[in-house]
């Protein structure tokens, strides 16, 4: 109830709440199987949403307890085994793989689909557009710290796109002393994703001494879209409906009453 409440306004449809959960849950227990959060904590799991989810038992509310209640012990499988239970505010109207969005090291999962999300319906569109200014100094800072160096960064370019979910898999800095690329992925990370939202980037502006970058969605867009749950549950989708929408492989099981 907490990483719901964490993780979800308190004014949304019951049954988004309720598809949370059941992502949430699985999250939960896959990480758990993985050792958790005892190199952290030496505990399986914590409230720190750096290490697990968001979390926030103060907001809890009625509805969301009927979420939670309504989905309890029901979780994601593919071949028997817990799936990752990735989840985002705003994947910006399509999902994305994980080796894309999240410089997910490993290959990626058979379960993670592309798919068209109806969130747009119903987002603030000052939380699916975004823009980031930097100064060329910070981008060659950034640059630094991911082990590259172009001397003083004169552009940045799209190097590589993923056609089908639209993020940039590589951004090319240009610079006085040449050219380095990097991963889209790692460059949302390491230049902030709070302020870069996400790798579904539109257009970068190279403005006098600064560079903007515009884009869309709100976080790294893998697996179920927050907004796009909210969405449709409107539609009138149960919490089923919704989680297959976005993971459409994927077997809901309930392994407790």
């Amino acid at each position: 109830m907490g990483v719901v409440a964490g993780e979800m306004r308190g004014d949304w449809p019951e049954k988004a709440y309720a598809a949370q959960a059941i992502v949430a849950r699985t999250f939960t227990l896959e990480l758990i199987g993985r050792g958790g959060t005892k190199e952290f904590h030496q505990t399986d799991i914590c409230t720190d949403e750096k290490h697990a989810q968001a979390y926030n038992a103060g907001a809890v509310t009625p509805a969301i307890r009927r979420a939670v209640k309504m989905t309890r012990g029901e979780v994601m499988t593919y071949g028997g085994n817990y799936t990752k239970g990735w989840f985002s505010a705003s994947c910006g109207g399509r999902t994305a793989p994980a080796r894309v969005a999240l410089g997910y090291a490993g290959e990626e999962p058979e379960y993670i689909a592309s798919v068209n999300c109806p969130e747009e319906g119903v987002i603030p569109e000052e939380e699916l557009y975004w823009s980031a200014r930097f100064s060329r100094a910070e981008l060659g800072a950034i640059l630094k710290t991911l082990g590259e160096s172009v001397g003083e960064v004169l552009r940045l370019e799209v190097g590589e796109r993923d056609q089908g979910s639209h993020r940039v898999s590589r951004l090319d800095f240009i610079g006085t002393e040449g050219r380095a690329g990097v991963r889209g992925a790692d460059f949302r990370r390491t230049a902030g994703p709070e302020k870069v939202r996400s790798t579904w980037i539109t257009d970068i502006q190279q403005e006098g001494e600064e560079i903007t970058i515009k884009g869309r969605g709100f976080g790294h867009g893998v697996g179920l879209c927050q907004w796009g749950a909210h969405a449709l549950a409107l539609q009138g989708k149960d919490p089923h409906e919704i989680v297959k929408h976005y993971y459409p492989d994927v077997e809901i099981k309930k392994l407790w009453k």
